[in-house]
């Protein structure tokens, strides 16, 4: 997708509590509050925290690397519910939204975003079938509500390796994906992240970890 096409996603209400039976788990493939990332500029912020992680001193990050998660994490999918503040479609009431949902119907692919290890394959609270994903220097995705998973804990994928399928597990009043990106642990807009813009290029140039691709994919 293209970078032109993510800037005019159309917001809709909400997708949000479905019965979790849907789900069918089966081996051995499983079926089943911050402010915005400004892009950028803050994105360059980060890629200078990032680096100093390689000086004299600096806490050891993950044997992979650092990977920036730079595309959509599915095709052919509509925004229906923005990151941050909004009214809750199940629990009601004015409450903050920790990423984006993505429609689309169930069986829909869902693809990895950035080259990482998968932390967590399986469900999750009101997630559902969740995935999360490490990126390295406390980067991670996370991917909800899903109907069928196509990894493992401990896996280690790259960007654009199926992940799992859309579908309507835990809190869903529908089939979407919950897509989140978290930075030392805290939920920022996801959407800067869904292409890749000039500073990701540079990162993944700089860096020669993962990352690399057109803002078409």
């Amino acid at each position: 997708m293209s970078a032109a096409a993510a800037a005019t996603l159309a917001a809709a209400p909400a997708l949000a509590n479905s019965s979790a039976a849907a789900a069918d788990m089966s081996a051995p493939v499983q079926d089943a509050q911050a402010g915005p990332m400004g892009g950028d500029a803050q994105f360059r912020e980060l890629f200078a925290s990032w680096r100093s992680l390689d000086g004299t001193g600096a806490q050891p990050v993950a044997t992979t690397g650092i990977s920036v998660p730079s595309r959509m994490p599915l095709e052919d999918s509509r925004l229906t519910s923005n990151y941050g503040m909004r009214n809750h479609p199940v629990l009601g009431g004015r409450r903050a939204h920790s990423g984006v949902d993505l429609a689309a119907p169930t069986g829909t692919p869902v693809y990895a975003t950035a080259d990482g290890i998968v932390g967590r394959a399986n469900w999750f609270s009101s997630y559902g079938l969740f995935i999360q994903i490490e990126h390295g220097a406390n980067l991670q995705t996370r991917y909800a509500h899903l109907s069928k998973l196509a990894v493992a804990d401990g896996q280690r994928v790259r960007k654009g390796d199926l992940i799992g399928y859309v579908g309507s597990t835990g809190r869903s009043t529908g089939p979407h994906l919950h897509y989140e990106v978290r930075v030392n642990g805290k939920a920022v807009n996801p959407m800067p992240y869904m292409i890749e813009s000039e500073a990701q290029q540079a990162f993944a140039l700089a860096t020669g970890e993962g990352g690399m691709g057109g803002g078409d994919e």
